[in-house]
């Protein structure tokens, strides 16, 4: 049985199905009798003492120096205060309530009073406290959240969602696929699979087919068909294998582009970079070609940390990537806080509708100290290398004028402190219309400008790009979005201001030679589509990629743009 997705990152993988879902049982909230009440304690304490039992269990995989181990510790300890438990039996009884109700009370009490705190790490802690409590719920329903650190077999994930925390936390070695039911082509969940290399699919409603797919059974993903295929026969298994052996001689070929310069057929240079989110993505890029960082998303720095890293810290961390780079170009972007990149340590405010609100150069504009902190770390790194440092999220000159003097103020508190720094470069990602029709007052200020089209695509369409059921019918290859990219890349050539693009149309190879031919400087990629994309633009003409670019612009309809980026032969 096959059911069909759509391919966020290409590539086959055979495992075991793995579920995991965010999903909890609703709160019941009716009053109990005596006999209930004795029999919701008993419940609660088998449950304390099977998640404690099962914590254990996931220590003996760690080192006891290490972090997670000594977190684990502290539940441990927690689960075991006499004190804790006392409230949570009291509470069944004199509230008359069921035990996932006490917990979620207690917990949530306890929760508040440390967030209240002014020691930064017990604060902190509050997130740690309201994620014991679910994982103490689904104990008490009799199953336990899935610790993936534990895993040994080559594994088939099937979830509703994962953040970039809980991706960042994944045991990659058995993790050989990914199914998501949620996500957008362009999520950032989706970025994280393309860049660790990991077939995945979204956009696939795998809890509809929960009698088909039990934990356990073998499946076989085919991202590049779009396929998740349970119980395969030995024919398919077979066809698979081939299919995939393929696919690995075709990539293996790929590394012949390696070393090659990327200039096209007729002698047009274009310089590919390549997208990363941490230190071991950079060590990693000069094996596929790469000619420097076109995008460091330091905000996935913090998905998984406990707290906000210091300046000293910042500094260390991208003067060991400039290092790696050995005098190529590391592109930082300033933290992308907001919208689906949420940061528990950071207790942002909710907001109805996080993609319009604080995210981006709002967010450092709005706590400038720790815009200035990650700015006096690049500064300081510069010394080591070429750095260009670029801003999320910018739409207008005040908000330009705004992260310039705040770097002003940084090197001020630099050269007091006798610290010194090197010179940058500054650009700002342009990812919303108003950004486009308000560069001509941004350009004077800057040294590059890079186009993220993701966003662009999301804010030109009005259409959520976490959202699958948008993803068919709003692509970024619109009319209107190449439009706009078309008019931001004439007007940085008419400043004379290089132009750039880090999004993930830059990583789709079919995508290339439309964006060669609007005239981009260079163009940043996911690493594992690297080598493809320079393929295609050393095998190709750039009079061609022009001439395909000029048709591609006279088009007005999405169906029509589609099959001209798929039929196009420029080589």
């Amino acid at each position: 049985m096959s059911f069909n997705g759509i391919v966020v990152s290409p590539g086959i993988a055979f495992g075991k199905a793995l579920t995991m879902t965010s999903q909890m049982p609703p709160l019941d909230f009716k009053l109990l009798n005596a006999e209930q009440i004795k029999l919701q304690q008993q419940q609660l304490t088998h449950a304390i003492d099977l998640l404690i039992s099962h914590l254990q269990h996931c220590q003996c995989h760690l080192c006891k120096e290490c972090e997670n181990f000594q977190l684990i510790d502290a539940d441990i300890l927690l689960l075991e205060d006499e004190e804790l438990q006392q409230a949570l039996l009291q509470h069944i009884k004199q509230f008359k309530v069921c035990a996932a109700v006490a917990i979620d009370r207690i917990f949530n009490q306890q929760a508040a009073q440390l967030s209240e705190l002014d020691d930064p790490y017990l604060a902190n802690r509050s997130s740690d406290i309201l994620c014991l409590a679910k994982r103490l719920i689904s104990a008490l329903h009799g199953h336990l959240q899935w610790d993936l650190s534990t895993l040994i077999e080559d594994t088939i994930l099937l979830a509703d969602d994962l953040t970039p925390a809980e991706f960042a936390i994944l045991p990659l070695k058995h993790i050989k696929g990914i199914v998501l039911e949620s996500g957008g082509l362009t999520s950032h969940t989706a970025i994280l699979a393309r860049a660790a290399g990991i077939p995945a699919l979204l956009n696939y409603q795998f809890s509809e087919h929960h009698q088909a797919i039990k934990d356990g059974e073998p499946l076989i993903l085919d991202a590049i068909s779009g396929e998740l295929h349970t119980s395969p026969t030995a024919a398919l298994l077979s066809q698979l294998q081939q299919k995939q052996q393929q696919e690995i001689q075709r990539r293996q070929a790929l590394t012949a582009y390696k070393d090659k310069p990327s200039i096209t057929q007729d002698g047009h240079s274009i310089t590919l970079l390549a997208n990363v989110g941490n230190l071991s993505e950079v060590s990693h890029v000069t094996d596929v070609g790469a000619q420097g960082i076109g995008l460091f998303r330091t905000e996935f720095l913090l998905m998984n940390a406990k707290a906000l890293p210091n300046e000293q810290q910042q500094y260390k961390l991208y003067s060991e990537a400039l290092h790696s780079l050995q005098g190529q170009v590391l592109s930082v972007r300033t933290f992308d806080i907001g919208a689906d990149k949420e940061i528990p340590y950071l207790q942002q405010s909710p907001e109805d509708n996080p993609a319009l609100g604080i995210r981006g150069i709002r967010y450092s504009l709005a706590h400038p100290d720790t815009f200035i902190s990650q700015v006096k770390a690049v500064l300081r790194a510069a010394n080591h290398g070429q750095v260009r440092l670029m801003f999320p999220m910018v739409s207008q000159v005040e908000e330009l004028e705004g992260a310039m003097a705040l770097i002003e103020q940084a090197k001020a508190q630099l050269i007091e402190q006798e610290k010194g720094f090197g010179e940058i470069s500054y650009g700002i990602v342009v990812e919303t219309p108003a950004a486009v029709f308000n560069l001509p007052s941004m350009l004077p200020l800057l040294d590059f400008v890079s186009i993220g089209t993701n966003d662009l695509t999301q804010y030109t369409l009005a259409a959520d790009r976490t959202n699958p059921h948008l993803a068919k019918q709003y692509p970024a290859l619109s009319p209107a979005v190449i439009e706009l990219i078309s008019m931001t890349i004439a007007r940085c050539k008419q400043a004379k201001v290089k132009v750039s693009l880090c999004g993930e149309l830059g990583s789709d190879p079919q995508v290339l030679p439309l964006l060669v031919g609007l005239g981009l400087d260079e163009i940043s990629i996911n690493p594992t589509s690297l080598l493809e994309v320079k393929a295609t633009l050393i095998n190709g003409r750039y009079q061609d990629f022009v001439t395909h670019a000029q048709n591609v612009k006279r088009l007005k309809r999405i169906d029509e743009i589609r099959t001209a980026i798929n039929t196009i032969n420029c080589n």
